[in-house]
């Protein structure tokens, strides 16, 4: 159900590592749990983001919520399509729907994050 190629908080933001590059976007619980994704709000490129820090919010139906980085870095691109078309993140949330890439200042960070199935077994116990 969730991607084995990323790893996540409990927060539920997710975070793909491409070299140095981190991708960062939501979990497809947290966009389910949101419902229908209405606005996104995002950073500027540039912008230093630090681990746990809030770099945005995402609007949907049902509530406003905060955005966390999982990593430390240099906020290096947005994604622009998000503007536009903020539904992609309910489409495609590891995909077209992901939100900032950051240039990870400490990518070791991404050890302390949870594993798919870590992360599986944690929104289980939120409704267990």
């Amino acid at each position: 159900m969730y991607p084995g190629d990323v790893r996540y908080t409990r927060e539920h933001e997710w975070v793909r590592l491409d070299g140095q590059t981190a991708v960062i976007g939501i979990t497809s619980y947290a966009q389910d749990e949101l419902g229908d994704v209405v606005y996104v709000e995002l950073p500027s490129v540039g912008e230093m983001v630090s681990s746990g820090s809030e770099f945005g919010t995402v609007e949907s139906v049902k509530a406003v919520s905060p955005l966390f980085a999982p990593l430390a870095g240099e906020i290096v691109e947005v994604n622009e399509a998000l503007i536009g078309q903020p539904e992609l993140v309910n489409v495609e949330p590891y995909g077209s729907g992901w939100m900032i890439k950051v240039a990870a200042s400490t990518p070791d960070e991404l050890d302390s994050l949870l594993e798919a199935e870590a992360y599986e077994q944690f929104v289980n116990d939120l409704h267990a």
